[in-house]
């Protein structure tokens, strides 16, 4: 079954098959800093199974053999690269999908970079909604 997703104005789609090799929950400064979030979810698929179907993204090398893909128009965080050490993966930041909820994470990586207050987020209080 394809999974699709696309940036948030929709100038980028891309589609994958099958399922991931992995699904994790990366903690790493260099994650963190290219979505501007605490954490980023992301599901390694085999580049032969990763197609994208609309617009072209733009490309950053983050660090050495590190390549993100973002949408240049609206900015959106989509893939990332590493021939180094995820060698015929892309990684999909599983946000963007159409439905997120089909690849749930495994695993956390990269905890020795996690922010401190990480540990304890689960703990925070919980809204459905903004609170008023």
């Amino acid at each position: 079954m394809p999974h699709t997703g696309g940036c948030h104005c929709g100038a980028v789609r891309y589609s994958v098959t099958g399922e991931p090799d992995h699904v994790a929950l990366c903690h790493c400064s260099d994650c963190r800093k290219s979505a501007g979030a605490p954490v980023v979810s992301f599901a390694a698929f085999p580049i032969d199974r990763f197609e994208i179907t609309l617009g072209e993204p733009r490309v950053f090398n983050s660090s050495g053999q590190s390549f993100r893909s973002f949408c240049g128009t609206c900015g959106t965080s989509l893939f990332y690269r590493n021939e180094e050490f995820l060698p015929g993966l892309t990684d999909i930041h599983t946000a963007t999908l159409d439905d997120p909820s089909v690849l749930p994470p495994a695993v956390h990586i990269q905890t020795a970079e996690q922010i401190d207050w990480m540990a304890n987020a689960h703990e925070l209080p919980r809204f459905e909604r903004y609170p008023g």
